[in-house]
């Protein structure tokens, strides 16, 4: 995996921050790391982020069931709470769409690296066979994105939802406010739910895609 070579990684960050990404990934694959390492890491990554982000939005859903049922002495203390859930949820949320761009941007430079370099084949039958290869991993990694992108499209309507929570908690600390905010609970319970769906289809579709590459 690509954690092994951190060290040298960050000797090459400066040149990731002033050179392009073509010059980025030439340097790495001068010490030998090459794009199909960096994609691998970056799908685990994205994995990783999109389980964190998952975990995130269940507490986030704890912490407002507790707010829903306390008493009214204890409000502000829990309004801090949540608040804090909230903004630790947009922070996962932004972690998991940085983390799939990175994925993006690391399998386009590849797939383009093998689309250019099948021509540099002098069997035709080898060639033939590279580019099979080629168009089955695009599949595998299209089907992959897409999982990522939905997944990451269903985080915005429900940090939409908490962060309407938090302030409507914000502007009416006192019992009314906790009833009213009672029917919205099982919406949001829904909208959770349908969202940590959506994270484990796209993690699995991360592990599927791994597999493919580990075996290939």
């Amino acid at each position: 995996m690509l954690k092994r070579f951190s060290v040298v990684g960050f000797a090459l960050l400066s040149v990731s921050l002033v050179g392009c990404q073509s010059t980025y990934y030439n340097a790495m694959e001068s010490v030998g790391v090459h794009k199909r390492d960096i994609m691998v890491d970056r799908v685990e990554d994205a994995r990783d982020a999109q389980n964190e982000a998952k975990e995130q939005f269940k507490s986030a859903l704890e912490q407002y069931r507790s707010v829903v049922t306390i008493e009214d002495q204890e409000l502000v203390d829990k309004y801090d709470l949540l608040n804090e859930e909230f903004e630790e949820s947009k922070s996962a949320a932004e972690a998991v769409t940085d983390r799939i761009e990175a994925v993006s941007e690391v399998s386009e430079a590849l797939f383009d690296e093998w689309r250019d370099e099948l021509d540099l084949y002098s069997n035709s039958s080898l060639r033939k066979q590279s580019a099979s290869k080629l168009a089955d991993t695009e599949r595998k990694y299209k089907r992959l994105m897409k999982a990522m992108r939905r997944s990451e499209s269903k985080m915005q309507p429900v940090l939409a939802a908490l962060q309407d929570q938090v302030l409507f908690l914000k502007h009416n600390l006192n019992a009314r406010a906790i009833d009213s905010l009672k029917g919205e609970l099982k919406t949001i319970q829904t909208d959770v739910g349908r969202l940590v769906a959506e994270m484990e289809r796209s993690i699995a579709e991360s592990e599927a895609f791994l597999k493919t590459l580990q075996e290939g």
